[in-house]
């Protein structure tokens, strides 16, 4: 069986080509970093009107690189959200045209199930139950993954996401954006216990799984406030610090999740689940629980079409299909219909 995957959810235009939900025959991503830098984020507008310029020609290059023609295809499938709306509309309007063309099955997917599914493609992959965390720049939430297309949401972050801390740390330090390579690279050579930045303890029934960040990012700022921006060994300690407390309540957390949910394998997924230290802690701290710990590759963590073509493909099992009026839900919360705005 052979899926197209298309992502439009914020900076990268990405498509390929999956054959029976395991193999990426394809994978290619446009991305936008270079645009975006100068402005030391994404600028929806920006980054909409570049998805319009790339999307076909993208999708064009991942059915060449995987030696198929459109007509091969057994189903397309598309991000319809989360994500920017206007990002998520020129990759829905590209998938809407694609399907109408050919007579081809059109599936919507949600970004999230995208990144929890991506660890499909491995040769080893767990199957459910397990505990997904996903950690990326606009999303940082905990999901109880029941069965394929079967989630629940156990915890998430009450103000920023993880890699949105990341991005805004790095702008006070001056460093690129994004900022979650210069700041892991700068981590390397730090003391991860040189300040003492606060770890948020959210109160209040449910709340032992949620997470918040903006805290933190106050508490890097008024440092630097005090400090000075800082250069050298003042500036890897800074780094090794601030990653220190953004990998700590993630990963104790999603211990404490698994552990309450009763599962033995944690898969940990979304762009930030690149770092260096988020990988390592969550390694040790899975086999000290003496839970199984699934990483992706650093390839598979950014966003890519492929994840959403294997998405794509377990939807097209279940049934799911999407109507030419399908519309992108910037909104849409994993575990409920492509309608069901947040």
């Amino acid at each position: 069986m052979l899926v197209l995957g298309i992502e439009t959810s914020c900076d990268e235009t990405a498509a390929s080509v999956v054959r029976d939900g395991r193999v990426a025959l394809s994978d290619v991503i446009s991305s936008q970093i270079e645009i975006h830098r100068r402005y030391g984020g994404v600028v929806p507008e920006l980054a909409s009107r570049n998805h319009v310029m790339q999307v076909m020609p993208v999708i064009d290059e991942a059915l060449a690189k995987a030696s198929v023609t459109i007509g091969d295809l057994d189903a397309i499938a598309v991000t319809s959200g989360p994500g920017l709306i206007g990002a998520l509309l020129v990759g829905v309007q590209a998938a809407k045209g694609l399907a109408w063309s050919t007579a081809k099955p059109l599936v919507a997917v949600n970004h999230l199930e995208g990144h929890l599914l991506a660890i499909r493609l491995l040769e080893e992959a767990p199957e459910p139950p397990f505990l997904g965390l996903v950690v990326s720049g606009g999303h940082t939430s905990l999901f109880d993954v029941r069965a394929f297309g079967d989630y629940r949401s156990v915890g998430s972050t009450r103000d920023d996401a993880a890699g949105e801390a990341y991005d805004k740390v790095a702008k006070m330090l001056g460093l690129p954006y994004p900022g979650g390579l210069p700041i892991d690279r700068h981590a390397r050579e730090g003391n991860p216990k040189a300040i003492a930045f606060p770890r948020a303890h959210i109160r209040g029934e449910g709340a032992e799984c949620d997470f918040s960040f903006s805290g933190l990012k106050t508490a890097v700022r008024a440092w630097i406030e005090r400090q000075g921006k800082p250069e050298g060994v003042a500036l890897a300690d800074l780094c090794a610090s601030f990653q220190e407390a953004v990998a700590d309540p993630l990963t104790a957390k999603a211990i404490r999740a698994a552990k309450a949910l009763g599962h033995h394998r944690i898969v940990l997924a979304g762009g930030v689940a690149a770092n260096s230290r988020l990988r390592s802690l969550m390694t040790e701290r899975a086999a000290k629980a003496g839970v199984e710990l699934f990483l992706p590759p650093v390839r598979l963590c950014t966003d890519n079409g492929a994840m959403i073509a294997v998405a794509g493909t377990h939807a097209f099992w279940r049934g799911e299909r999407a109507g030419l009026d399908l519309a992108a839900t910037p909104g849409w919360r994993l575990g409920t219909k492509p309608e069901a705005r947040s």
